[in-house]
């Protein structure tokens, strides 16, 4: 008979792969965890009762200093391009999949540990992470899982009670990750340049099992698979600019196979308009800007198609052309994706010949005049159905006469929809946030966090940020955009 506390039920499938695919790893313990947060909504998703425990219980085994009960601790390997130069080694340098978990839905998710210490791909890092980049993670994969958009979510915050060291000593911190899981482009990558075909086989048969099961008796299951993943990034990368998303550092690695969101380092959402902008401190070349996502994410689809050629056709020729097939059909599904998007964001169900037109002269102003991408679009929501409304619109153009041509040109293609202009307003306010993770609002946060120890605004801006549909008074100081003095022109990896 044994004391063991049963928190969590764990499943341990990557394992079984082998130990080539992975370390087997122990979180390094921390001085003094103390629970900063929990979401306990996600918790409930995944069958978890939380609220059962003390929260120095969970502290402990959520900051590893404990090992939960049927978790194998485990750091995986893989490769990865990193700003276009390819790195044959990278792997989890500072993150420990605990295992996995059966959720409510029948979905098979990754529970992990991110800042847990020193793995064998720390390579001379510490394997740890600060509480600022980890408080972004949190704030912003639960925003985007509240904009509905594919992502991965967090558990929970443990702060270590013990500084990191970066360009000064700031207070550390472990987040718990939960992805449908944590294979990578670049995990594929990883065996392709070891010539090691077996394993990628191997890794190819396990994702197509776990993730895509309705493929695995297609006549050719692997070129199905590719498929099936540039379909999803298509839709993923278009939803992220939809909603004015700048990922920040689009490396293989950070592409998962599930096609969800995934590593919010130096990411962002823009404020005023630029195709061409960008945050990261890191991307001085501008490879990652918002405008260049979809040629980067069908460029890292490429990379994917290359590692299983052998698998698609034994003759390399035929391989290179059927995978090339499916690689070029990204342009059209993301054009299809994004189009539609965009004409819901506009109130448009119908399509029209003419919309592409439509969509893309309003960027055109918007860009010009500099002006805030959300709060346009929210405003244009309210000017669907009253065009006395137009002046809180045109108020956001430095020259406000710009637009004007285009609302008549806009209420005019809304002349042919077959919903009314409540109905219409109603569609455009369920698709344009009112509230999104501002960069100077995130800020706030951290460093109230960092400095004071204050949790108080972080609480608040979660709370705004889960109904970000929702304009609410007592939320009012997250719709606007930041002053000039307040905008963040940088944002950075953190690792």
């Amino acid at each position: 008979m044994t004391n063991e506390i049963k928190i969590i039920d764990f499943d341990n499938s990557y394992v079984l792969l082998g130990n080539n695919f992975y370390s087997s790893v122990t979180p390094t313990p921390v001085v003094s965890p103390h629970i900063v947060k929990i979401n306990y909504e996600l918790a409930s998703e995944l069958g978890l009762e939380l609220n059962k425990h003390k929260e120095k219980t969970l502290a402990n085994f959520f900051s590893g200093n404990k090992i939960f009960p049927g978790s194998k601790p485990l750091a995986m390997a893989y490769a990865g391009h990193q700003f276009g130069h390819f790195v044959p080694q990278l792997g989890d340098g500072r993150a420990i999949l605990l295992g996995e978990v059966i959720d409510t839905s029948n979905f098979r998710r990754d529970i992990q540990l991110k800042g847990s210490g020193i793995t064998p791909y720390s390579r001379q890092g510490d394997g740890r992470a600060a509480l600022g980049p980890v408080i972004r993670e949190y704030i912003i994969s639960e925003a985007m899982n509240a904009l509905k958009i594919p992502t991965t979510r967090s558990l929970s915050i443990v702060s270590t009670g013990e500084p990191v060291y970066r360009e000064r000593a700031l207070p550390g911190a472990i987040l718990t990750r939960v992805a449908l899981g944590h294979v990578r482009t670049g995990t594929f990558q990883y065996f392709a340049a070891k010539g090691d075909t077996k394993a990628i086989s191997t890794l190819s048969d396990y994702v197509i099992e776990r993730h895509f099961p309705e493929i695995k008796d297609e006549p050719n299951s692997y070129l199905k698979f590719l498929e099936f993943v540039m379909d999803k990034y298509a839709n993923l990368v278009a939803k992220w600019m939809n909603v004015g998303f700048i990922h920040g550092v689009m490396n293989t690695d950070n592409m998962a196979i599930t096609c969800e969101t995934i590593d919010y380092g130096p990411c962002a959402f823009m404020d005023n308009f630029n195709k061409t902008k960008v945050f990261s401190s890191i991307d001085q070349f501008a490879r990652y800007s918002y405008g260049n996502q979809p040629s980067i994410a069908q460029w890292n689809l490429a990379r994917l198609a290359e590692t299983i050629l052998p698998l698609i056709d034994s003759l390399p020729n035929n391989a290179l052309e059927q995978a090339t097939g499916i690689i070029e059909k990204f342009t059209e599904r993301f054009k299809n994706y994004w189009l539609s998007g965009m004409r819901l964001k506009l109130g448009l169900s119908k399509d029209d010949p003419e919309d592409e037109t439509l969509i893309e002269s309003l960027l055109e102003i918007m860009h010009d005049n500099e002006v805030d991408f959300t709060l346009t679009f929210r405003r244009l929501s309210i000017s669907a159905l009253d065009d006395k409304k137009d002046e809180n619109l045109r108020i956001l153009f430095r020259n406000s006469k710009s637009i004007d041509n285009w609302l008549t040109k806009w209420r005019s293609r809304l002349s042919l929809e077959e919903n009314n202009f409540e109905e219409i307003t109603l569609l455009m306010k369920s698709v344009n946030p009112a509230i999104i993770p501002r960069n100077h609002r995130v800020e706030d946060v951290i460093q109230a966090a960092e400095l004071n120890g204050d949790f108080t605004p972080f609480e608040n801006l979660n709370n705004a940020l889960s109904s970000p549909f929702v304009e609410l008074d007592e939320f009012k100081n997250y719709v606007t955009p930041p002053k000039p003095e307040e905008e963040v022109l940088k944002t950075f990896c953190g690792t």
